[in-house]
């Protein structure tokens, strides 16, 4: 009965959740298009173009332990305002980069207020949310994610389809990020303890521990989502022969994201994390081996929805197993840690699958995309869906 009368679409939930919109708008409208953007204005290879760009996610990944021990010791709305503040400015300092050694310095600075801006605006989104609606919630967030990746790409694309500009795209990136930061002013958040006076600063203070094994795990899906998400414009023109279709895969995507958060909403609410987790997994594993298996129309679309389905249920599962088994003032750490995991998979994917395509060339990049991809549902399956369930701190989720 309590679930019923406490309400999950509170107001402040509702802006935490636009500004998560606002800030993963801003990043995937450049996404699909920075390796056109590099390889065209600045003549970079392949190799050269993925070094540039796991630049950035290198730099969010070695923001995130720290900010998520910062966001759980000290005021948050305050954290949350300054990382959003320097992630929207750092917009800026793509219009100003004239040199691809310029542009890689801003675009490696540039990962470390994501990185930490990402924490804290999920943690948020925590705070706020009534406790009986917590996991629920945590599932229905990343529905703004979802949106963003659809709408993003598809945006970006279409402009610079039209237009051929560059500046546009990072100038409509800059507003919209500056809108996130003034809806996020606005929210408001309950008082929570702090983490003071400790004795020593311990590494379980940055990255939780006793989730080690499920952030492991979910290093194996961001390598495979970093290549796909990279390489996936320059695959469709190079090897397909499709100039317009990055976007309209990123809306399916999306859309199949989107369908499977609202599918496995109720899953989520009777805590049944392993099955969500272990469901996603494998429907994204058949769409990762359909993009490369099948290299025509149907596989290239069809794929994007599985890969949509799947890691629609795999996310939300994975971030909520890393908080079940995190104590309550480990939130922090518990979002950072399974982001970090998130970013380093990223990292490796988009460095190696740019010196894999340099070399081998994509066909043979994303054959490594689906093969690491097995072995990530091989490992759960095997390992890590037992390591949740011996360390989970919630009886009611399993």
């Amino acid at each position: 009965m309590e679930t019923k009368r406490e309400r999950l679409w509170n107001k402040n939930y509702c802006k935490v959740m636009f500004a998560n919109f606002a800030l993963f708008f801003a990043f995937y409208i450049l996404t699909p298009l920075l390796p056109l953007y590099l390889s065209e204005e600045f003549h970079a290879t392949k190799d050269v173009i993925g070094i540039v760009l796991s630049g950035y996610t290198a730099t969010a990944l070695i923001a995130r332990p720290f900010s998520g021990f910062i966001v759980d010791s000290f005021r948050r709305k305050t954290v949350l305002m300054i990382c959003f503040s320097l992630f929207s400015i750092f917009f800026a300092g793509y219009l100003a980069a004239s040199t691809l050694l310029l542009f890689t310095i801003i675009r490696t600075l540039h990962g470390a207020p994501f990185g930490a801006l990402t924490v804290a605006n999920s943690t948020v989104a925590i705070d706020v949310l009534p406790s009986s609606r917590r996991t629920e919630g945590i599932g229905f967030y990343g529905l703004s994610n979802n949106l963003s990746m659809a709408i993003g790409p598809t945006i970006g694309i279409f402009i610079y389809k039209y237009t051929h500009s560059f500046e546009l795209l990072f100038w409509i990136a800059l507003i919209v990020a500056f809108i996130g930061l003034a809806v996020d002013a606005s929210v408001e958040i309950p008082e929570k303890e702090i983490v003071k006076n400790k004795a020593k600063i311990s590494l379980d203070r940055f990255f939780l521990l006793r989730g080690w094994l499920i952030g492991l795990n979910m290093v194996a899906f961001g390598f495979c989502f970093g290549v796909l998400s990279n390489y996936l414009a320059i695959y469709g023109k190079e090897v397909m022969g499709i100039t317009g279709g990055t976007g309209t895969y990123f809306m399916l995507l999306s859309i199949g994201l989107m369908l499977s958060r609202i599918q496995g909403a109720p899953a989520l609410r009777k805590g049944r994390l392993t099955h969500n987790a272990g469901e996603g997994m494998l429907i994204s594993l058949v769409g990762y081996t359909l993009f490369i298996a099948c290299p025509n129309m149907i596989g290239y679309y069809g794929s994007s929805i599985l890969i949509g389905l799947g890691n629609g249920h795999m996310w939300p599962a994975f971030q909520n197993m890393c908080i079940n088994v995190a104590r309550n003032n480990q939130r922090g750490t518990a979002n950072s840690t399974i982001l970090i995991s998130w970013d380093i998979g990223m990292g490796i994917g988009i460095l190696i699958g740019g010196v894999v395509a340099e070399h081998l060339g994509y066909a043979t990049a994303f054959w490594t995309v689906a093969l690491i991809n097995a072995i990530g549902v091989g490992t759960y399956f095997a390992y890590t869906k037992k390591f949740f369930l011996q360390r989970n701190l919630n009886e009611q989720v399993k």
